[in-house]
């Protein structure tokens, strides 16, 4: 299929490269220069605008940032929406309000364009290995045209509705479980050190006696052993946490760890970690809130 990819950041070019390798064609545009040069040496054709990736595409996948970057990229001058024509399927996979999703399925109905909501769950690394999970929903006919496309990337597919923000929500609401679970493993860990308890073992005991999970043993050896390069940072996981609570209150839904949650990325970004992984910044600061590590 001819696809373009806008947005080639760590997530989007693991993912773009993945249906490269999968024999697709395809078109890529970054917002900053230089993103898109490693997958145009593989075979990737560079566009000059958001506009430009779509030319002739079945499909066209959106991996930005945030609202804002969204808003630039579809709604700016040479923008997505413009150009997308009949026929064309939207596919967006980055972690947006519930609010944008809602106006994004609202505009590509006026224009008859279709648009199916794909966010993904894994961190850079597991893209690379075509091993994300995905989330959709959208009208089945844009979905069954979208899925042969996610296969590329997805050790698994689910598919919870026809309404694209649907998809969108779980993202949300999964990204807060994992703060969550980073949350409370921090705060274990420290326990664990202050009574004299090696962390690590202290994770294998407990992992194996209640979990026997593979998610929770991936996120405690990242933040054991912090990697060179964060998969996500404490500023990801603090906009996506912003999110769940403006879509939780926009329903009147009460989250009250999600208060907690917020104060801790706030202390996280007063300390200057927001550069910092997502799981490491936590943890990072958990122990400082009690004592056991130097100020940043």
């Amino acid at each position: 299929m001819k696809v373009g990819f806008l947005g080639t950041g760590k997530m989007g070019a693991a993912m773009a490269r993945r249906l490269l390798l999968a024999g697709h064609e395809l078109r890529v545009w970054n917002r900053s220069e230089g993103k898109t040069e490693p997958l145009i040496r593989e075979g990737a054709i560079a566009a000059g605008t958001p506009a430009e990736a779509e030319l002739g595409a079945d499909a066209v996948f959106t991996m930005l940032f945030d609202d804002a970057a969204h808003e630039e990229v579809l709604f700016g001058a040479n923008g997505l929406l413009d150009a997308l024509s009949p026929g064309a399927v939207h596919i967006a996979c980055s972690t947006i309000s519930v609010e944008l999703s809602e106006r994004l399925t609202a505009e590509h109905a006026r224009r008859g364009v279709e648009f199916v909501a794909a966010p993904v769950f894994g961190r850079p690394n597991v893209a690379e290995d075509g091993r994300l999970w995905t989330v959709v929903a959208g009208a089945d006919g844009a979905v069954a045209k979208a899925r042969i496309l996610l296969e590329a990337f997805s050790r698994g597919i689910s598919v919870i509705g026809s309404h694209p923000p649907m998809a969108h929500a779980l993202k949300l609401g999964g990204n807060f479980l994992i703060s969550a679970m980073i949350y409370s493993l921090s705060d274990a860990f420290v326990f664990a050190e202050g009574q004299g308890i090696d962390p690590e073992i202290f994770f294998e005991t407990v992992n194996s006696a209640l979990f026997q999970s593979p998610f929770y043993a991936a996120y405690a050896k990242v933040m054991l052993h912090p990697p060179q390069e964060p998969g996500a940072t404490i500023e990801l996981g603090a906009k996506d946490l912003r999110l769940l609570r403006a879509a939780a209150a926009s329903r009147g839904t009460a989250m009250s760890l999600s208060d907690s949650l917020a104060e801790m990325f706030a202390e996280a970004k007063k300390l200057g970690l927001s550069k910092e992984d997502w799981a490491v910044g936590q943890y990072r600061v958990a122990q400082l809130r009690s004592g056991k590590g130097e100020s940043a």
